[in-house]
């Protein structure tokens, strides 16, 4: 009988134990992943911030303090602003009207106007550097903002009872609230498709639909009379956007691709279904949402070629315009009045033809293709005394238009069309016929560029002026600063500047030169020893100073690609290479070129 409650005292202990260690093992660090658990990729793993709403004020806050935390929480939009709106009353927060306009502002002072018991005043000044319109489009600015602000104690904790209407924040918080995103649409001639920068704070998983809601909406207005979108009516987005597998959830999040139908785009011609394409996939992919990405028209493949597996961005490479703004040419100067040009293997050779037999050139551009070439010379009159010469690459050239001033030529991606400025004001397109081998001389209608409401007009003279990659902008200097402007082709086949944007506004010096870095990015040489060198995106935000190392200051000319970037400073011509200790670039001097020479690259 002891023997049988032994053996039974055991086998309960031993129960107890089990129980224990089924218990113990999922909290220690030795437990075993449960077999029947399917494996993730590290990277894929959604992190997105929970659904527990904003923090709320800190507790016992004074105003002035209140205030600095209020314009960090404006930077968060959800809710219409429900962050912000906790530092309110519920009057106030009622009245506020966050979408009347949103500034961006930097270096926020709280100015105590008067404080007493529950009452205070305050004004918010600081400096504004920007501001967002309602589709996210940033424009560039450089003015001071001055907000009056009521406060009021409620249930002892100071809270805003009156402000005006529009969202004010810092520019630290907008810097982690939100991101830049590119959108893509076609341009003119249906051969690439073009970027269109916008400013967005929104959740990953909400991402998708939000760039597809912005690609229906179209482009900035400045851009609607030039650029197409296939994504408009009657195309529209058919049933909700998916994984590619169907999965609703987590749609942009890791590698489960995205799968959208399209309402209409069955009636679209080959053509337009894949410039449709090249919109909606290079756009989500610079957001880092990953494909594949399965494309349908009407419930079926878009395009037959990709129903298996789906589109991939290689499979639109061929419209993406940062692929035409490779230089396929090489590096080309202008050393000693002529053209030359650097070799693969460090030598220096003339150019043949017109272009590297003469001594009297002042500037050059190169066609994309290297084929073409524009520059200017001297006359040696002392009326007219400079010429824009064109001509062929190893061939001969002629004048087409003369002036006492010319600026330095830039070429159409296609090379149709060579432009350039005569006296500071007369813009003008030299039109290359290749058919016949003949130059055209046609105005550009620069009217638009007086009309701008701001003081921050275009001013003669405009000392450079850049065609984009793409065709659509021009980036130009005026009087100093620095401007970007859409390029516009009327109905009767003449070309205008239009709606001039100022960009680099917060430059203390004046801008000498300018070259396109990137389709979205200027790089900018400048006035003075202190950063002369700045890049820039086109709607002017991302204001960003490059690297001194090895320049010799002024900085006379640049020119770039988005592989490589060239400057000429007062010794020589450099051009910016990676540290290979992965410490900060520098100039790396272009040995050979001497102190007057001055880079050329395709553009």
């Amino acid at each position: 009988m002891s023997m049988r409650a032994g053996s039974a005292r055991r086998q309960r202990l031993s129960t107890l134990v089990a129980v224990v260690v089924a218990i113990l093992l999922p909290l220690t660090g030795c437990a075993s992943l449960p077999e029947s658990s399917a494996p993730q990729a590290l990277g894929t793993i959604d992190r997105e911030p929970t659904s527990e709403g904003p923090p709320p004020p800190i507790a016992n806050r004074d105003p002035d303090l209140l205030l600095r935390d209020f314009l960090q929480a404006t930077a968060d939009p959800a809710n219409r602003h429900l962050a912000a709106r906790q530092y309110m009353t519920p009057a106030a927060s009622t009245q506020w009207d966050d979408a009347a306009s949103t500034v961006i502002v930097e270096k926020p002072d709280t100015l105590r106007e008067s404080r007493s018991g529950d009452k205070a005043t305050y004004r918010i000044r600081a400096r504004k550097v920007g501001e967002l319109a309602t589709d996210g489009a940033y424009r560039a600015s450089d003015d001071l903002v001055e907000n009056k602000i009521e406060l009021t104690k409620v249930d002892g904790e100071w809270r805003i009872d009156e402000l005006p209407d529009g969202v004010v924040m810092d520019s630290t918080a907008f810097a982690r609230s939100y991101r830049r995103y590119v959108l893509y649409f076609v341009d003119p001639a249906a051969t690439t498709v073009v970027p269109d920068l916008r400013w967005i704070s929104v959740a990953k998983v909400q991402l998708t639909q939000k760039l597809l809601s912005l690609l229906i909406e179209g482009t900035q207005p400045a851009l609607a009379p030039v650029l197409r979108n296939e994504l408009a009516g009657p195309v529209a987005l058919r049933g909700p956007i998916t994984k590619a597998n169907g999965d609703p959830d987590g749609v942009g999040i890791g590698l489960g691709g995205v799968k959208i139908d399209f309402a209409g785009a069955s009636a679209l011609n080959p053509r337009d279904r894949e410039l449709l394409a090249a919109q909606v996939i290079l756009t989500l992919s610079g957001a880092d949402i990953l494909g594949p990405y399965v494309l349908l028209a009407d419930g079926k493949p878009l395009d037959d070629r990709f129903a298996a597996n789906g589109w991939t961005v290689a499979d639109v490479q061929q419209l993406n315009p940062a692929t035409s703004a490779r230089n396929q040419v090489g590096l080309h100067a202008l050393r000693g009045g002529g053209l030359v040009q650097f070799q693969d293997n460090g030598g220096i050779t003339p150019t043949p033809g017109y272009f590297g037999a003469v001594n009297n050139l002042r500037s050059a551009a190169l066609s994309q293709d290297g084929q073409l070439v524009a520059a200017v010379a001297e006359t040696g009159r002392s009326e007219q005394p400079r010429a824009l010469m064109v001509g062929t690459y190893g061939g001969n050239a002629f004048p087409v238009a003369t002036g006492s001033t010319i600026t330095r030529p830039s070429w159409t991606s296609d090379g149709s069309a060579a432009w350039a400025v005569v006296d500071g004001e007369r813009v003008i397109r030299a039109i290359n016929d290749r058919a016949t081998s003949t130059v055209s001389v046609q105005e550009v209608d620069t009217s638009a560029l007086a009309t701008v409401s701001s003081g921050l007009a275009p001013r003669s003279p405009i000392t450079d002026l850049q065609i984009a990659r793409t065709g659509v902008r021009a980036a130009l200097i005026a009087d100093g600063k620095v401007y970007v402007a859409v390029v516009e082709r009327r109905p009767d086949g003449h070309y205008a500047l239009t709606a001039p944007l100022p960009v680099a506004i917060t430059l203390s010096t004046r801008a000498v030169s300018l070259s396109w870095l990137t389709m979205d990015t200027i790089i900018i040489a400048r006035e003075g020893n202190v950063d002369p060198v700045n890049t820039v995106s086109v709607d002017g935000s991302q204001p960003m100073p490059q690297t001194s190392r090895n320049l010799t200051p002024p900085v006379r000319e640049v020119s770039a690609s988005p592989e490589h970037q060239y400057v000429a400073d007062s010794r020589a011509v450099l051009e910016l290479t990676s540290n290979p200790d992965g410490g900060e670039p520098y100039w790396r001097e272009v040995p050979g070129l001497g102190a007057n020479a001055v880079p050329v690259l395709p553009g």
